[in-house]
C-alpha cells in the first residue's frame, strides 16, 4: 500500500487526481451503458462471441468487456477479455469480440462490462458491473 500511495501522490498527486476524475465520470455515465445484440457462432473447436456495447458518455478506455462463466469443479471463474472497435451506429456503439475453446457450452458464458483504470484497485475503488443478462 505504501508503493500505491507514493505512485498516487507523485507529481503533485497527478495519478490520484486522474482516479478521482475517472471514478466521477464512471458514476455519471454508468447508467447510460447498455448491451445490444449478442451473436454466437461455433466451429468444432471454438465459440465465437460478438456483442454490441453502447457506452453512452463513457470512453472505451474506461471499461473492459469480458466473457464470464462460473468456475467448475472448484476452479475459479473463467474470464476472457473481449476486444472492441467502434461500430458504425449512434450512441457511442462498439462491437466486442472474443473466441473461447468449445469445451463448455456457449450458454455458460455471459458478457459483462467492468470498470478499468491501470492504477485503480478493482473492484474496491469502482464496484460496478453491468451484466448482459
Amino acid at each position: 500500500m505504501a508503493k500505491v500511495y507514493r505512485e498516487r501522490t507523485a507529481n503533485q498527486s497527478a495519478v490520484g487526481e486522474q482516479l478521482v476524475r475517472w471514478r466521477s465520470d464512471l458514476e455519471a455515465g454508468w447508467s447510460d451503458l447498455r448491451f445490444g445484440e449478442m451473436k454466437v457462432k461455433r466451429d468444432k473447436e471454438k465459440h465465437f462471441f460478438e456483442v454490441e456495447v453502447y457506452l453512452g458518455k463513457l470512453e472505451a478506455n474506461m471499461i473492459r468487456v469480458e466473457l464470464y462463466a462460473d468456475g467448475v469443479n472448484g476452479e475459479g471463474p473463467d474470464r476472457h477479455e473481449m476486444r472492441g472497435g467502434p461500430k458504425p451506429v449512434g450512441l457511442n456503439g462498439f462491437l466486442y469480440t472474443a473466441e473461447v475453446p468449445a469445451i463448455r457450452p456457449a450458454t455458460d458464458y455471459t458478457a459483462r462490462v467492468i470498470p478499468y483504470h491501470g492504477a485503480a484497485l478493482l473492484p474496491l475503488e469502482a464496484p460496478l458491473i453491468l451484466w448482459q443478462r
